[in-house]
Parts: C-alpha cells; structure tokens; sequence
C-alpha cells in the first residue's frame, strides 16, 4: 500500500484500533495487526506518531545479553548465513533476536540498502520489543509466538513505514521461545506476494535451526523423526528407549509434557519401530501407534558420538568424497576435483569461477575438508556483503582503540582466526582495490598489519577465493590488480550453472531427497523441473524444494507447487549466448556426449558444433 503521512497514519490507527470503519481504515479490524494495534494503544501507551531511533545496547551489555545465547547462535548461524545469501539480492536483513527482541546476530544486505538499515539503527544491539516500538515483524511474532508479515504502513509507528519484515519464533529443544529469524526489506518494489514468499522460506530456515539446535543438545542420545500434521517432531532418547527430549511440535503431537519427560517414559508408550532396522546412520523406517496403527515414515539417528566414532580399517574414509559427491557425472567438474587430488595437501591458492548460487561455498568448504587443514578454521568473508568500511577491519583487524568505535579488546580479524587454515573471499571480484593491495602484501609477506598494530602478527593461510566475474579481462581493463589475480589463480575450477551440468537430472532428484523428503514429485512437477533453465541455480533449486515441500498436499508436489517465475524472454547478447550453450550441453548430455549424434538432433554440421564446443569452452565425455 502506498505510504501515507505521519497525521494520516496516526488516524488510521486509531480508527482500526477502535473499530471504527471509513476510507482510512484499510486494515481488517479482526486481524492480527488490529489487535497488536490495539495492545499498543490500550496496554503499551505508545504513541504512532513518535518519531526516533530503536533503544540501542551497548557492546557489554550485548555481550551479556548474548552469553547464554552462544550455543543457540553457533548452530543457528550456518542456517542464517545461507538465508541471508538467499535474500542478499532483494535487500533484506537478516536478524537473530532473543525472545526480549533485542538483535544478537545481523547480515546486512548490500552496499546500498545497507546504509538504510545502518542509518536507522536495525543492527545488532537493537531492541524491537512490541511493548517499546509497536506493531513490528520482530515485537510482534515474539508477543504472539506465531509467524508474521508486517508490511510497510502496517507498523504502529509511520515512522518505520518503508520496511517489510517477515519473521519466524525460534524455539528449544524443551519448546520453550528462545527468539525468533527476522528479515527485513526496505525495497519499494517488493508486493507483499513476494515478502510471503520469503516469510515462507524463513520460517523453512527456522526449522532446520530449531532441528540444529535440538540435535546439538541431545547429542549423546537417539533421535526419532516423527511425522504430523503440523509438520515433524523430533523426539530423544537413550539406549533404554526412555525418552530425554521432545521438541515443541513432538510435544503437542504426542502430549508430551516436561513432567513425563522427567519421569523416563518408556518410547513405545508413543510410538514403535523396528529397531534393528536402525542400526546405522540416519534410517528410514515405518512408524507405528503404540496401538500398532501405522502412523507414517521416519528417520532414526543414532547418538552423534556414534557417527562421530573413526570409520573401519577395513572401509577407509576417502577424505574426498564430498567433492566427488559435489562433482557427480559432470565431466568438467570429474576433472577438476581430479586435479585437485593430484595436487593434494600443497598449499596452492584456487580461484572458483561460477555464477551466483552454483554453490561455491559448500565446493570451498569440501576442498578444506579434503585437506589437511581440516582440523583447523574454515573461516569466510562475502566481499560484496559488507560495506567497503567495515572489510579492512573485518579482514586484517585491529588493536584496542585504533579508531572511534573499535571494541575495547580490539579484534583479531579473519586472516588471523584463519592461522593454520583456509580463508575463503567470495565475490572477490568486488574487493576495493586498496584493500586489494594490502591483501597482496599479506600473500607475499605471510603477515597481517592490524590496524593500529606496531608489529605484523604472522599468518599461514590457505586461500580460496570466488567470482562471478570475470577476472582476467578486469585486470586488463584495471579494475583488479593483475598480480593478485595471478596471485589468486594458482588453480582456477570452473563450476558450471546448474542448467549446463550433464547431470542435472541427478542433482534435481537428490536436492528433492534433500529439501522435501517426505514429500514425491509429480510427472508435471518433474517436467517443469527438468525443464527450466534456473537462473539462481543450485540455490534456487533448493529454495524452491523447499518452498514447494511446505505447501505441498498429501505428500505430493505438483506443478502448481513450484514457484519458477518466467525466465528467458530477454533477448540480450549474453542470454542468447547462454541459452545457445545450455541447449548444446543439453543435446550432449542426452546422447552420452556423442558430437556426431547430438550434431545430428540440433540439425548442425559436426564441424560447426565443435568450433561451437571448443569456443564455449564445453566439457564432453570424448
């Protein structure tokens, strides 16, 4: 809806919150914003027309807020990371709040919304209670433990008018509300479909991280998967099946209380399964009543000590496996982590080249894991997600009072948390030049100036680093430093868009296994999935699978479960180009990379399809 001003929105308000109805009032004077409207009139006292920041903690008091949070925002923040690199590209934020609604954990979108956000203080540290600022994503969900949408001029106070938040309440592993997953846009062409959509995939998000942090408490017991109507519940218990632990939708499944938890209730009071067919790592297995009725299928995992405990000598671990795995039947991909192999533990700094959600954090972090660095940090930074202020001292750190605002202990930065292990830049090619060339001397040197610092602090690191951009021809142009570009590309591997791998089908299939797994595709939905050319590829495969997992019905996703907007009615030079090759790659991939049968189906001379192969640099099996 359009923003209105400041007295009109003040009349709006009160005529929702008294129930009055006339042109202003466009709210429904039942819904949930009418009465959070009301409770901030009638019981907070709040004033919409107040105008002023959000009370803001200091870093002592964040960090003492924050304390008995560290293990909730140490499992939650792989999940929050990922959300936030979903929704970068649509200016939200993304927040983790304690159940008080003050931030504890942000990623800021780029640049440019960024400085929106900052500006109005919606940062860690922030507190959004309802009871201080009214009708917001954040007060609200946590006031009423529910998700919600706050769209624009549907916030109590005008002031907050150009922001949408969409936010999820995170709770426990006993169900008790811990805090909630807030994002929040300032964009004016998002509609509140689209916000709906995001709302979706963060209350998605927020299960995993409740799932996350439910596994990670209950480490040392087994872990049943129990399927319902309002979703799956997770349920612990140990060795003599006397159950330990229940999260929120298990409880109310099953009429758990902490009472009969305490007690040591016996698991077939509730549920039976085979156990033997359980033995392993996460089963399937059917689900039973304690009255024998079929209740559906689960999982069963065993205690995470047990999957930690070192593989057989007679099945060794190949520490590559999870770049096999990420290579699958790709050609192009087979022979890079070939290559990668061969040149094994040698400390050779690798360029990824791929497009935005190829997924070329997860390739990075499996070339850690295969390396013998593993044991040591992992430890990323996206170039383009934080504003060219914050990078420097983010990267190379800084001493105790080395400029207005720095933290009273200073902080080591990443280069030198990454000492002995793998320091990964994505979008490197957004890297400020003049931290380019401090960045340089830290390669050359082994050594890191924090800022402040009268002596270096030396480093050895491993350098992984990503682009989507092309590197090469932005060191001819001047763009990037030609010799930390040369510095960087010790190997280069190329990950191809989804729609270009020669096994894409294979891919579709796993994600589905992954992001819906009680869930079948449909023919139709198999069609439209194989079929579409997938701009955001793996990531918005995955979203999508995710998505299309939450809304399905009985189990089965259906065509009109997916949501793939339209995509290649542009007609530009690099979407001709693009679609030319993902249709040669296509033909390759259906005749077993055969050139003279797939020259045939694309009605091409086979000469002419070569020069096409060997111009578009295409990978074949031959």
């Amino acid at each position: 809806m359009a923003s209105l001003s400041a007295s009109n929105h003040v009349a709006r308000v009160l005529s929702v919150a008294n129930q009055v109805t006339d042109r202003l009032a466009d709210v429904d004077a039942s819904s949930r914003i009418a009465d959070s409207w009301r409770r901030c009139l009638i019981s907070h006292k709040l004033d919409p027309a107040r105008q002023g920041p959000p009370q803001t903690l200091t870093e002592a008091e964040i960090r003492h807020i924050a304390e008995p949070m560290e293990e909730t925002i140490r499992l939650a923040t792989p999940e929050l990371d990922d959300l936030a690199r979903v929704l970068r590209d649509a200016g939200y934020c993304v927040n983790l709040a304690d159940a008080n609604a003050t931030m504890l954990f942000s990623r800021l979108p780029g640049e440019a919304d960024a400085k929106m956000f900052l500006d109005w203080k919606i940062y860690t540290g922030s507190n959004f209670a309802e009871t201080f600022e009214g009708t917001n994503g954040l007060g609200t969900a946590l006031a009423e433990q529910k998700p919600i949408l706050v769209h624009r001029d549907e916030h109590f106070r005008a002031q907050w008018h150009m922001f949408s938040c969409a936010v999820a309440p995170l709770f426990d592993q006993a169900g008790r509300l811990a805090g909630a997953v807030n994002i929040t846009s300032c964009r004016e062409d998002l509609e509140r479909a689209a916000h709906q959509l995001a709302l979706a995939v963060t209350m998605e998000a927020t299960r995993r991280m409740e799932g996350a942090i439910f596994r990670g408490h209950f480490r040392n017991a087994w872990i049943a998967t129990v399927p319902g109507d309002g979703g799956s519940g997770l349920i612990a218990y140990d060795e003599d099946r006397r159950i330990v632990g229940a999260c929120r939708s298990a409880r109310a499944l099953l009429g758990l209380t902490d009472g009969l938890i305490a007690s040591g209730i016996d698991l077939s009071r509730y549920i039976r399964f085979d156990h033997h067919a359980a033995r392993g790592t996460d089963e399937m297995v059917e689900l039973r009543h304690a009255d024998g009725s079929p209740l559906g299928q689960g999982h069963v995992a065993p205690p995470l000590r047990a999957k930690l405990q070192a593989p057989r000598r007679d099945a060794p671990a190949d520490r590559f496996d999870a770049l096999h795995r990420l290579a699958g039947r790709d050609p192009g991909l087979v022979k890079s982590v070939k290559r990668l192999r061969s040149i094994g533990d040698h400390n050779l700094p690798v360029l990824l080249h791929g497009e935005t959600g190829v997924g070329k954090d997860v390739f990075a972090r499996a070339i850690h894991a295969a390396s013998n660095r593993a044991r040591n940090n992992y430890v990323a930074l996206n170039c383009a997600a934080m504003p060219e202020s914050l990078i420097d001292a983010e990267l190379f750190g800084y001493e105790a009072g080395a400029f207005t605002g720095a933290r009273r202990e200073g902080s080591k930065g990443l280069i030198v948390q990454a000492d002995g292990g793998t320091l990964f830049l994505d979008e490197i090619g957004d890297m400020p030049i003049a931290l380019q060339t401090r960045l340089l001397r830290v390669l050359e040197n082994r050594e890191v100036w924090p800022l402040g610092a009268l002596k270096p602090v030396a480093v050895d690191i491993r350098l992984i680093s990503a682009t989507h951009r092309d590197l090469g021809r932005m060191a001819e142009e001047g763009a990037f430093r030609a010799d930390l570009y040369f510095r960087l590309r010790g190997m280069e591997v190329h990950l191809p868009a989804l729609r270009e791998r020669a096994d894409r089908d294979d891919i579709i299939r796993q994600i589905a296994r992954e992001e819906a797994p009680n869930c079948r595709l449909s023919d139709e939905a198999w069609a439209l999935l194989s079929a579409y050319p997938y701009p955001g590829n793996m990531r918005q495969l995955r979203h999508v699978l995710r998505l299309a997992g939450c809304t399905a019905e009985n189990s089965v996703i259906t065509d009109a479960d997916l949501d793939l907007p339209p995509f290649g009615g542009r007609t530009t030079e690099p979407d001709l180009a693009a679609a030319e090759r993902a249709t040669i790659v296509e033909a390759l991939r259906k005749h077993g990379g055969h050139v003279t049968e797939a020259a045939r189906a694309l009605k091409l001379s086979r000469a002419t399809l070569y020069r096409k192969i060997k111009a578009m640099k295409i990978e074949t099996a031959q």
